[in-house]
């Protein structure tokens, strides 16, 4: 075992170096300190990201001011239409069609 690797796995080998206890549970708690305010970046990172994600795909599939309130927690009031049109549409043969293609990745 190297002599880093030994420190490492036994803290009363540094203390033989003249270090005092304290100085060296600083250390470790600075060590573990820095670490972990760098997990909380990249998983801060991380969820910016996914959150932006999911407001393109709310905003593709709701008008804006309905997805803003839904966000908001607000309730979103029903609305009334004099007239509206339904589209159905059939594209023939789309499942053999869908069967033959690779999913994306």
């Amino acid at each position: 075992m190297e002599k880093q690797e030994k420190k490492k796995h036994c803290p009363f080998l540094a203390l033989r170096n003249h270090q005092n206890l304290m100085d060296y549970v600083y250390g470790m708690l600075e060590q573990y300190d820095s670490s972990l305010e760098q997990e909380v970046e990249e998983r801060t990172k991380e969820l910016v990201e996914e959150k932006r994600k999911s407001d393109i795909l709310l905003y593709r599939m709701l008008p804006r001011q309905v997805a803003d309130k839904l966000k908001l927690g607000e309730a979103v009031e029903p609305e009334s239409f004099q007239m509206a049109t339904i589209f159905f549409s059939d594209v023939v043969s789309f499942i053999t069609l869908a069967g033959k293609c690779m999913p994306c990745r």
